[in-house]
């Protein structure tokens, strides 16, 4: 009996301790939803650090204290961005797919993921616009987009030993193939609209658009 006392003694000494630790994950998420919004929208240098902090009902001194600063909260952002994309790509169950479909279902994730996120856009705009001066000196950052590849070429080198895809393809090649009609359409939506009288992101289009990106990718890759 003294026993189970002190394992519940020990057990709500451990409660406060734990909730804080959720109150914290919960206010540093919140703190860089809205970030994310902030970035995408102002770029790094116009987003403020003040503003963020009055939206999300924090200080801007608690925001310094869980990220460090400005630089640190936008390459958290940048990081969360990426990892999420990386994240769906990790779900599809690829080794039990055929190199084809694998493929087919790894560019539909990417354009899926794309549509839904048009904040990941623009960040992936204001980092170029910086000429990736925050990101390339993050290797936390590099080595996750890297997984992204390394997934794909597995895929292709499966393709490859089973006579279906072409010996001479490169997976940065197809990644960057796949990546640029997603991003095309999601950041061009509105000046290919004015220039053309097309939207992009048109509903009724959509399928139209997500099988043409597997056809156009799977057609580079078969062997002729």
């Amino acid at each position: 009996m003294a026993e189970i006392r002190r394992d519940e003694a020990m057990t709500l000494r451990a409660a406060p301790e734990v909730e804080r630790r959720r109150d914290a994950e919960r206010t540093r998420a919140d703190i860089i939803d809205v970030a994310t919004d902030e970035f995408a929208n102002r770029g790094y240098s116009g987003a403020r650090v003040d503003e963020i902090a009055a939206r999300t009902r924090t200080t801007k001194r608690m925001i310094y204290y869980y990220f460090g600063g400005k630089e640190q909260l936008y390459l958290a952002v940048l990081e969360r961005a990426y990892g999420e994309i990386r994240a769906a790509e990790r779900g599809v169950d690829v080794d039990h797919l055929e190199p084809v479909a694998a493929v087919r279902r790894l560019a539909e994730v990417t354009f899926d993921h794309h549509e839904a996120h048009p904040a990941f856009i623009k960040l992936v705009g204001v980092e170029n616009a910086q000429q990736a001066a925050h990101m390339t000196h993050v290797a936390r950052l590099v080595d996750l987009n890297s997984s992204a590849v390394d997934l794909l070429r597995g895929v292709l080198e499966r393709g490859q030993r089973a006579g279906t895809f072409r010996s001479d393809v490169d997976a940065l090649d197809v990644h960057m193939m796949i990546s640029a009609y997603c991003f095309f359409r999601v950041a061009n939506r509105h000046t290919f609209a004015a220039l053309f009288d097309r939207d992009l992101l048109d509903p009724t289009n959509r399928q139209h658009y997500r099988t043409m990106l597997a056809e156009m990718v799977i057609g580079y890759l078969r062997r002729s």
